[in-house]
């Protein structure tokens, strides 16, 4: 899999500033000097074709910040995704003082478990042992859950699709970017990797009737109450046909199980009510999902506002998986460190011109699989908005915001090798030709805890800074 890394932070020729800042009121520009160390590594021939990419990027050399007025549109969506993903459900753990432990329900509660594990884990042909406590299943590609669907039963994962026009497939093949196949095991030929689900996993969640969806229950959309806050750049006023991205990986801290920390993708499109399309990939530490804080990648995607449709990864008949090399919802391995080495990966999703299903690629060639476009209503034919950034939820279980971090957990103007990233923004039009972005916005619904920093440069293209701690005292 493709990974690129330097093994130094770029230096700058100004030793008492930080390199890359963003300076909003003078435009200064602080000029970076960048060493490059790559360490291709030679792969088999079946790897040639699912190369993937984990890039220790340069800083880029130039800034333009950008700001804009916020469209009533993305603040609808952002609505929506707040009212409909709170950080609880309503079925917590604990029994109140004066309720009494019923046996016959806990059974049933056991028995639903049961019955929806032996649905979702599928028989494995082999299983593989992550370091970090995962199992991997090597399941048939055909008896995945995606072919559980009344509309695919009996059928088989597509070939390949035809790729945007205008990307780039030069980077070089490296090593493994899961934590899974750091051991050398790999998944046969014919099997996709799906990370088991377990017991613990359900009975950890916040809601088992909604394991593995977005619970819905309403919340505020302010800073007194419960909600999601976001740092995002978005685009919208056209007809997109995919998206593309590198995405800067870290390790926030999340400092309540039923709040999460994501960066990622958004492929958007319907009137932001009942009748919501989303495609999202990206990367998300969720102890509430996973059990515990490891960066890990995802998917997701709802046809319906995230109320009956849809889910994460592969916990639902929906994405179809054709690559043996990815198990969606395993940790990412390396991650980017504060003033060390930064790391990012690379996502692509894109409809495919000649069937119409949302193809997701990672990294430099390396196919994950697809949506078929029968799931969705709205995005059949285009989407109406792509967004890219961090959002965390904020739970107020103490009584004051959350000291949960998005990115890095520092904020945009600290830069390069501080400050969580994007890179390279693009764009897919009708014609499958990947572009760079117009009509961009910016928005931070709370720039305070978390802020973002637009700017563009030949080596990066668009790209932005983004991120924060949360809790400080300009955000109680």
């Amino acid at each position: 899999m493709d990974m690129k890394e330097i093994d130094s932070v770029p230096w700058t020729k100004h030793r008492n500033k930080p390199c890359c800042v963003i300076h909003h009121t003078t435009g200064q520009q602080h000029q970076c000097i960048q060493t490059l160390i790559v360490a291709p590594k030679k792969t088999t021939a079946q790897q040639q074709h699912s190369s993937n990419e984990l890039v220790a990027s340069h800083s880029p050399t130039s800034h333009k910040t950008h700001s804009s007025t916020i469209p009533m549109l993305l603040v609808a969506f952002l609505l929506v995704v707040s009212l409909i993903s709170p950080a609880f459900s309503d079925s917590g753990h604990s029994l109140p003082a004066n309720q009494t432990f019923h046996p016959a329900s806990q059974l049933n509660k056991l028995k639903r478990i049961t019955d929806y594990l032996t649905k979702i884990n599928k028989p494995a042909v082999k299983t593989i042992q992550s370091p970090d406590g995962d199992v991997i299943d090597c399941v048939l590609s055909h008896l995945q859950p995606a072919f559980d669907h009344p509309e695919l039963k009996g059928q088989k994962p597509l070939d390949p699709p035809e790729r945007p026009k205008g990307l780039n497939t030069t980077d070089t093949v490296a090593k493994s970017f899961q934590l899974w196949a750091e051991s050398g095991e790999s998944c046969p030929e014919s099997t996709v990797p799906i990370r088991r689900t377990t017991e613990k996993d359900v009975l950890g969640a916040s809601s088992i009737d909604r394991y593995g969806r977005k619970p819905v229950r309403h919340v505020r959309r302010d800073s007194s109450g419960t909600g999601h806050e976001h740092a995002v750049l978005f685009v919208n006023g056209d007809q997109y046909f995919g998206a593309k991205a590198g995405i800067n990986v870290w390790a926030p801290q999340v400092t309540d199980r039923y709040e999460f920390s994501l960066s990622q993708i958004w492929v958007i499109s319907g009137s932001f009510g009942h009748d919501l399309n989303t495609i999202e990939a990206g990367w998300q530490v969720s102890p509430d999902l996973y059990g515990d804080n490891n960066p890990r990648f995802f998917t997701y995607w709802t046809t319906d506002a995230y109320q009956a449709t849809g889910c994460y990864n592969l916990l639902c008949s929906g994405f179809v998986q054709t690559n043996n090399r990815v198990a969606i919802g395993a940790a990412i391995s390396p991650k980017s460190y504060y003033n060390g080495r930064q790391f990012d990966i690379g996502l692509m999703v894109w409809k495919d011109p000649k069937h119409g299903h949302w193809w997701l690629e990672f990294g430099s060639g390396l196919l994950v699989g697809y949506w078929p476009a029968f799931l969705f209503s709205h995005l059949r034919t285009h989407a109406s908005m792509v967004q890219f950034g961090g959002e965390i939820v904020n739970s107020r279980s103490s009584g004051y915001h959350t000291s949960t971090q998005m990115g890095s957990g520092h904020f945009a103007e600290e830069g390069f090798g501080k400050a969580s990233y994007f890179r390279n923004l693009q764009v897919v039009d009708w014609d499958n030709n990947l572009l760079p972005l117009t009509n961009l916005h910016l928005l931070a619904d709370h720039p305070n805890c978390y802020d973002i920093k637009q700017g563009r440069n030949n080596a990066w293209g668009t790209y932005f800074y983004y991120g924060g701690p949360g809790r400080n005292v300009k955000c109680p």
